[in-house]
């Protein structure tokens, strides 16, 4: 007999909420929303089954479920526009604090204070995307989730209001303080966003609405430098009368970053775990009272072995159903899971490549400025106005971001369930390799003859890191995990990816200047060529996980 008929039969095994089947999300003041208090290990059993058959089962879109992905996508456009208005803050800034220095220093901000900023978020997001990815699965993915919004709202509107304090402890520390504590919040959206998504949707359709709510990151991109030359544009006339006016600009700009964030609050508190999620505690809960019952069992046959033979005693314990019940490999731990080596082998697998990326990733686009100026659309530094200056270099980043970057992360989406999301890591660090190579040793030839092609290269160059690895790094630690730790083992990879953008900015572009200005920009882009083929050989270790359900997939 089937399993779904036998279900149906049966009218007191609860039936799956309606929203399930079709959009895959519960709300938390759904009155369909119940648990499986009082049923037995069958039926409850049973129920799993059917209702993660129904969820897996459905490829309908809805309504409710663009309206909830979208609040997800929201995060990431938020997330990315927190990342990488920096750069354009960074560029105010100079202006700001350092337009009466002299030579080449004025207008522009130290280096050591715009490496300070800009490492600020990738540091708190480091921190973030460990300790809530690891809490979203202890408390829960939309409680941990509905926090790191809150988070980050607060902590972007303090960065808007940065200032001295007292003597030492200058502008840029205050941002930077704000800053980690705002990447916090950013970080937990990556461990948490993906599991929430890939735990609701079903398996034909995973991928590609995994894919699209982080593509949302690239509208984020854009949002960023549209917003400081609208911003800018305000305050011109002011601007090019007094500089300083560029003070309100740059807060500006930085507190625009919680408006989404704000306008999405509401349904981020509303919103419920996943069945998947649901279930997955409930077990072990479960599991938890069997394991204590278990203890109290073998606690009271060894007072008995007090009273009664040796022998007599051995053989009642060893034939107990509870001691059954909790022989080891019955739930396994985190450390349990990963220190088999096929396990092991996915989380490092995901885990280098992030890291991987993310130095070439973060090394270009929290320094587009560099790329902007070295082909000649960033104007001059000491004699535009600051507000045309600053505005030539937002309209430089759009081009970059639209060229590229913007319909890599689409392209992604619209293909990822054909061609599958190893694939299209693999393909995307080697074309990356190939063109970091040409760019790296033909660097300054591909300039001297023509701007047009090293823009193209470029361009092409930030359409395979969307059309490939930047995609497929946070899509695949979202579904190669088992439910009680996918929070957790996608979070250490998005930290390894964190990682790999510290050491990008705060080491590799430490050297840019090496032997005059921009001097060193070859070196560096064949420095990522190298870590791109480090990314190819780490996703050997990654299964392919297109078509296949998240259970199939982790074994659960």
């Amino acid at each position: 007999m089937s399993l779904v008929p036998e279900i149906e039969a049966r009218p007191w095994v609860l039936q799956a909420p309606s929203a399930t089947p079709e959009s895959g999300f519960i709300f938390k003041d759904d009155e369909s929303v119940k648990t499986t208090n009082g049923m037995d290990g069958d039926e409850s059993f049973l129920q799993r089954q059917y209702e993660l058959a129904q969820l897996d089962q459905s490829q309908r879109v809805n309504w409710e479920m663009i309206k909830k992905l979208t609040v997800c996508g929201v995060a990431f456009l938020n997330d990315a526009y927190d990342m990488f208005a920096i750069n354009i803050v960074a560029m105010i800034l100079g202006f700001v604090y350092y337009n009466d220095a002299e030579g080449a220093d004025q207008n522009t901000v130290p280096k050591k204070w715009d490496t300070l900023i800009k490492i600020a978020v990738q540091i708190g997001c480091l921190l973030g995307q460990l300790v809530l990815g690891r809490l979203g699965d202890k408390v829960g993915r939309t409680t941990i989730y509905s926090a790191s919004l809150m988070i980050a709202i607060i902590t972007t509107i303090a960065s808007a209001f940065s200032s001295s304090m007292v003597k030492g402890f200058n502008v840029f520390i205050v941002l930077f303080i704000w800053r980690v504590l705002l990447g916090i919040g950013i970080g937990g959206d990556y461990p948490l966003t993906a599991t929430i998504v890939s735990e609701y949707c079903s398996t034909a359709n995973r991928g590609k609405l995994m894919a699209g709510v982080f593509a949302w990151q690239g509208f984020g991109n854009v949002l960023a430098p549209i917003v400081s030359i609208i911003v800018t544009v305000c305050f011109m006339s002011k601007i090019d009368a007094d500089v300083l006016y560029l003070d309100y600009v740059w807060r500006i700009i930085i507190g625009v970053g919680c408006i989404p964030g704000v306008a999405t609050l509401y349904w981020r508190l509303t919103m419920a775990d996943s069945v998947r999620f649901q279930n997955i505690s409930a077990n072990t809960r479960a599991s938890s009272m069997e394991s204590t019952r278990a203890d109290e069992e073998k606690l009271l046959a060894t007072e008995t072995r007090n009273t009664n033979s040796i022998f007599e005693t051995n053989n009642e314990v060893a034939q107990s159903p509870l001691m059954e019940s909790n022989r080891p490999g019955h739930t396994k731990t985190f450390s349990q899971h990963f220190s088999e080596w096929r396990h092991l082998k996915v989380l490092l697998g995901t885990s280098i490549a992030w890291f991987a990326l993310d130095v070439a990733f973060y090394g270009i686009n929290l320094n587009s400025a560099v790329v902007i100026d070295a082909i000649g659309f960033a104007g001059n530094l000491y004699q535009d106005k600051p507000s045309h200056f600053i505005i030539r270099n937002c309209v430089g980043n759009i081009i970059i971001n639209i060229l590229g970057s913007v319909p890599g992360y689409w392209i992604t989406v619209f293909t990822i369930e054909r061609l599958g999301r190893k694939t299209i890591q693999l393909m995307g660090f080697g074309v990356l390799a190939v063109l970091y190579v040409i760019l790296g040793f033909a660097y300054n030839q591909i300039l001297a003859k023509s701007t047009g092609a090293f823009i193209f290269l470029f361009s092409l160059a930030q359409l395979f890191q969307n059309f490939g690895p930047n995609v497929t790094t946070f899509v695949i630690p979202g579904e190669v995990f088992p439910t009680r730790f996918r929070s957790t083992a996608h979070g250490i990879s998005a930290a390894s990816g964190k990682l790999g953008a510290i050491v990008a900015q705060g080491g590799f572009l430490q050297l840019t200047n090496i032997g005059g200005h921009n001097a060193w920009i070859d070196h560096l882009l064949q420095v990522f060529a190298l870590f791109m083929c480090i990314g190819f050989l780490a996703t050997l270790w990654i299964p392919e996980t297109k078509g296949k359900s998240l259970e199939e997939i982790s074994e659960e």
